[in-house]
């Protein structure tokens, strides 16, 4: 049986930051056919991450009421590059690369959405097209002091750092997206709202019912602090081998994991020991993206390496020091490095200090000291994290 109108918005609801509004959302319910739910993308890299299953999800949320989800690559706005949340202005990527990210990160998007009911659609369909008199016509459409109360903008403005004008046409071309396809809900992060208010407005003037915001939380990072990135190294990537990807999951804070089970696995944290659901979670979000199997074995690795210290016989990482000596501190930020979980000097300097750091099961306690390596030697970063040197 169907559910109701109330009864999808009460799931949907589930997980929202904010629903602009949940009355125009519930009177879309009402309408009694497929809604058009958007959810735009720049394919400005191969990979998706963890973060970006957040959205996704909730997409996949509507497809299973039943209603329309429409993909949309941005293969012309990824060359722009979405300015929200930036301090300065991204790096231009040509039409070539944009495509073959764009190859890849629709394989990925599949793991979550079901193919056969997603609309995928490339925005060049109608952007390549435009004349310079539609371009013209189109930035006629908002003042500069709309442009300029976005947060990020206003800040470069303030602090003289350069906005390009093609930055700025960035949220009009996503908003005409919103025309193009007749949206009748958008999907974003929460850094996405002043861009999807656009689409709204745009919708608007051409006549059109406006769509529906619905903003999600923007995911933390392993770091707990920092929106899940790769730039920053914080990240969980959906194409990761399973162990590394289950790593890195048991290495969060318990108050991240919680964070986690609600956006990623749309649960509550399970009344168990925290370690335990801790490697419920990684289990789960393994087997989401690779297989039973798979997610098996990455518990049954982590247990061989952490829980019954194995790491003599652990498939680990290798650090290559190639012969250089250096302090203890340098080298545990080497074995972060490799393993692309970067940690501060202060934060591996505290790990040292408090014994968490051992070398073949030896504790070190002095930032200082300059440990003598063989190759073949373990080198235990931290209680879920260990690198051996590289032979």
């Amino acid at each position: 049986m169907q559910a109701s109108p109330e009864e999808q918005l009460a799931q949907l609801r589930r997980g929202a930051a904010q629903i602009i509004s949940e009355e125009e959302l519930l009177a879309k319910l009402r309408l009694g056919r497929p809604l058009n739910v958007k959810l735009g993308v720049d394919p400005t890299a191969p990979d998706i991450h963890l973060g970006f299953t957040v959205a996704l999800q909730k997409l996949r949320q509507f497809q299973d009421f039943g209603h329309q989800a429409v993909l949309i690559i941005g293969d012309f706005t990824a060359m722009i590059g979405d300015p929200s949340g930036r301090s300065v202005t991204r790096p231009q990527l040509s039409h070539d690369r944009v495509m073959s990210n764009a190859h890849t990160f629709q394989e990925q998007a599949f793991k979550i959405l079901d193919k056969n009911r997603t609309r995928t659609v490339f925005n060049g369909e109608w952007l390549e097209v435009m004349t310079f008199e539609d371009i013209i016509k189109l930035t006629g459409r908002v003042t500069l002091q709309q442009i300029l109360q976005r947060e990020d903008f206003k800040t470069r403005v303030e602090q003289g750092a350069p906005v390009r004008l093609h930055e700025i046409m960035y949220p009009l071309i996503q908003g005409w997206d919103s025309v193009q396809i007749k949206a009748d809900v958008e999907i974003g992060g929460t850094d996405q709202l002043f861009n999807i208010l656009i689409g709204r407005e745009l919708q608007r003037e051409e006549g059109l019912p406006q769509q529906v915001a619905l903003m999600m939380p923007l995911l933390e990072g392993l770091d707990g602090v920092n929106k899940m990135s790769k730039s920053l190294g914080n990240y969980v990537g959906v194409s990761e081998p399973p162990a590394d990807m289950f790593g890195k999951l048991m290495s969060i804070s318990d108050q991240l994991m919680k964070r986690y089970y609600e956006l990623l696995l749309g649960k509550d944290v399970p009344a168990i020991h925290p370690m335990d659901a801790k490697k419920l979670l990684a289990l789960e979000i393994v087997e989401r993206y690779h297989s039973v199997d798979a997610a098996r074995a990455a518990l049954d690795d982590f247990n061989t390496r952490f829980s019954k210290r194995d790491l003599a016989h652990a498939d680990l990482t290798e650090l290559p020091l190639a012969g250089v000596e250096s302090d203890l501190l340098s080298v545990v930020e080497a074995g972060y490095k490799v393993l692309g979980a970067p940690r501060t000097r202060g934060d591996i300097r505290r790990l040292i200090q408090q014994g968490s750091v051992q070398v073949n099961g030896e504790k070190q306690l002095d930032p200082k000291l300059i440990p003598v390596l063989k190759p073949g030697d373990v080198l235990r970063l931290d209680k879920t994290r260990a690198v051996r040197v590289a032979t």
